[in-house]
């Protein structure tokens, strides 16, 4: 079925329609003047005198122009089909730690920065059919980016990342599986195949509990690979005062472990696609509408033509 992506363009038939019945009008109009003309006494003679006109032809040029008119303005209206294309459901979302620890410079330039660099690597290699979310915590989880195909959006909000007290890792992986289940399913059947790449410095300090969260995970099928960015003599400065900020290792190592990730301390652009390499994909559909302006505007361009040669032909001039 045509659906018109800008039907407000359809208004521009109105003068189309006039015009129409401008001439149509001016047609009959000139028919009730000669039917009521003085009578001719010899029919036969006047038929003899006067030319034969080009009767049903002059109105077929005019007809062939006007539905050249009509043709163009559904053209400027953006015709559409509806068309089931593919899509991709795989998914993967991108926890980022974003309390106050990871200022800490232990790691250069700080653990902050680092984990920002490292996320954008990933991303750069991360393969465009995938689905990519990202999400914050600190406090509390945030979904920044819903997962998607825009890797902008996602690299964007990873530069913009604002720094917040408390460290909610439970909260980041239950956040993470959420935007997971919003995936749209698009026909297809059961959750999509979906990894959590989760970065931080380990300890949690709010929220519900890592191993909460693990369960949860593993429920849903869902592997979480860790990230720890930091070292054991990390401090960081909060509210004037020195603090130590040890990474918290065995908490990262063993959610990735129980949920069947993977743990990086230090994790180069390779080591990480181990992350989506046997995460396997699931194609639903979804309508999208596909142009057909172009068919339209060639409609009009014959009918223009057509109109043209057959005036010229029959008339000797252009409509």
């Amino acid at each position: 079925m045509i659906r018109f992506l800008e039907p407000w363009w359809l208004l521009a038939l109105l003068p189309v329609l006039a015009l129409a019945a401008a001439y149509a009008f001016r047609h009959l109009l000139r028919r009730f003047r000669r039917d009521t003309a003085l009578p001719f006494s010899n029919l036969e003679l006047l038929r003899s005198l006067v030319p034969r006109g080009l009767g049903w032809r002059r109105h077929v040029a005019a007809a062939t122009f006007l539905a050249a008119l009509f043709a163009l303005v559904a053209a400027l209206a953006r015709p559409s089909l509806e068309v089931e294309e593919p899509l991709e459901r795989a998914t993967i979302i991108l926890a980022i730690d974003v309390s106050l620890s990871m200022q800490a410079g232990d790691v250069e330039p700080t653990r902050m920065e680092a984990a920002q660099s490292a996320a954008k690597e990933f991303v750069g290699e991360l393969p465009g059919s995938y689905n990519l979310g990202l999400v914050s915590f600190a406090k509390s989880a945030n979904v920044l980016v819903s997962p998607g195909k825009d890797r902008e959006a996602v690299t964007e909000a990873i530069d913009a990342l604002q720094m917040a007290e408390a460290t909610a890792t439970g909260e980041a992986v239950l956040t993470s599986l959420d935007a997971i289940k919003a995936v749209p399913g698009a026909g297809a059947e059961g959750p999509p195949p979906a990894r959590i790449v989760l970065l931080s410095d380990g300890y949690r300090t709010y929220g519900r509990s890592i191993e909460e969260a693990a369960a949860a995970a593993v429920e849903a099928n869902v592997p979480v690979t860790t990230i720890a960015f930091g070292t054991d003599t990390g401090v960081v400065d909060i509210a004037g005062q020195m603090q130590r900020v040890p990474v918290d290792r065995e908490a990262l190592a063993q959610l990735a472990e129980t949920t069947g990730g993977f743990f990086y301390e230090a994790a180069s652009a390779a080591e990480l696609t181990q992350v989506y390499q046997d995460m396997g994909s699931s194609i639903g559909h979804r309508s999208v509408p596909k142009e057909i302006g172009q068919w339209f505007a060639g409609v009009a361009l014959l009918f223009g033509l057509a109109a043209g040669a057959l005036s010229l032909l029959w008339a000797s001039r252009l409509p």
